[in-house]
């Protein structure tokens, strides 16, 4: 009776991308945080940040898979899903992305209006720019899916602040061009995923020797922008030295990677961006 009744919720669990979703709600709290945010902000200011930018992530990453159930369901790496695998039917799916998102933004606008207009921007370019546009049309969709990823940070600065600033786009900035280095490796890895369920990605339409370049392109600028943004929220010493050795490691293997490429090189430099944004997240947390 208890694993009957505990089934919709694992399953409800599947379709949120724990692993993404913690990385960008870490983005958010750092960005509330790099204003100084822990001297004056209350406590329920930071539990309707985390709830507000979890429901509005969430809802969004359950749309994304009720549109994208089709290509799931031709891709080995994600035909394992709840949707494609026929445990939940689109319509559930349709409304639990919509109810989980009305309740973010609708928590995100009792904070603040301009905090939720942030949110909400970043749900529309990631829901109806990138996913229901441009995904299936241009590998160049990921520019789209970028913007989407920096709104959590700037969002989070946003509340703190009450405004937007030069250090809150420095880290919107930072987290677009890091996105390149995360997805493009990805791309890379399950190319032959993506030719089968025909999403146009950077390396089957321009070629493996461009991917890299581009990713090489990308960490290099993520790693400066992210120093750039660190030096004017005044890091303390140690937290920015730390940034800055993890931020020319991340360039470091991702110009190793272009120079001597190989699919091994290529996952981990993949699964090194990851660690590189949640630790130089907590670094601006702590440090700021």
């Amino acid at each position: 009776m208890w694993a009957k009744w505990m089934e919709r919720p694992r399953l409800y669990w599947h379709m949120t991308k724990s692993l993404q979703t913690g990385l960008l709600l870490s983005t958010g709290i750092a960005g509330y945080y790099s204003a100084h945010a822990g001297l004056h902000g209350t406590g329920a200011q930071v539990v309707g940040l985390i709830v507000s930018l979890y429901l509005a992530i969430v809802g969004s990453t359950v749309l994304n898979m009720w549109y994208d159930r089709d290509i799931d369901a031709r891709m080995y790496r994600t035909c394992w899903r709840p949707l494609p695998a026929g445990k939940v039917s689109p319509t559930e799916a349709l409304r639990l992305g919509l109810v989980l998102s009305i309740a973010g933004l609708g928590l995100a606008l009792a904070l603040a209006p301009l905090y939720a207009l942030v949110v909400f921007a970043g749900w529309f370019c990631d829901v109806v720019v990138y996913t229901l546009w441009l995904k299936r049309r241009t590998p160049w969709s990921i520019v789209w899916g970028g913007l989407s990823g920096g709104m959590p940070v700037l969002a989070g600065r946003v509340l703190a602040v009450g405004r937007v600033d030069l250090i809150g786009l420095l880290l919107a900035l930072a987290v677009l061009f890091w996105i390149p280095t995360h997805i493009v490796t990805f791309a890379l890895r399950y190319d032959e995923d993506y030719r089968r369920a025909g999403v146009p990605t950077i390396p089957s339409v321009y070629g493996p020797r461009f991917a890299y370049a581009t990713i090489a392109a990308a960490a290099v600028l993520a790693a400066g922008t992210i120093i750039a943004a660190a030096w004017c929220i005044g890091l303390t010493t140690g937290a920015l030295e730390m940034l800055v050795v993890l931020s020319v490691a991340l360039a470091w293997l991702a110009l190793t990677v272009v120079r001597r490429p190989t699919p091994k090189r290529n996952f981990l430099l993949f699964k090194f961006a990851s660690l590189y944004m949640l630790f130089t997240m907590a670094l601006i947390a702590w440090g700021a």
